[in-house]
């Protein structure tokens, strides 16, 4: 399912009209980043939990020439599905 599908699936759940519905997708998906940017967390009951994750800084390799080369430390997001979610899809 990609982002026009979403909308589609969304409009017509909440019988509302296309574009209002991806005026409140864009606004969900807005308010999920600045939460995480901010290192909140975001828990939606029944369906999972964003999150931020540390990644701590490493060597890893050039995977052309070999050589060694130092990975610095980066935070990524990450979800958790919650248990009603892990349920509907069993």
């Amino acid at each position: 399912m990609n982002k026009s599908e979403l909308i589609d699936q969304i409009a017509t759940s909440a019988e509302i009209s296309k574009a209002a519905a991806g005026r409140a997708l864009d606004a969900a998906v807005a308010a999920v980043k600045t939460a995480l940017k901010n290192g909140d967390m975001v828990s939606l009951i029944g369906f999972g939990t964003f999150y931020v994750g540390q990644r701590a800084a490493r060597t890893g390799r050039n995977p052309k020439t070999g050589k060694p080369l130092q990975i610095k430390a980066s935070k990524s997001p990450k979800f958790r599905a919650g248990k009603a979610l892990k349920d509907a899809i069993n």
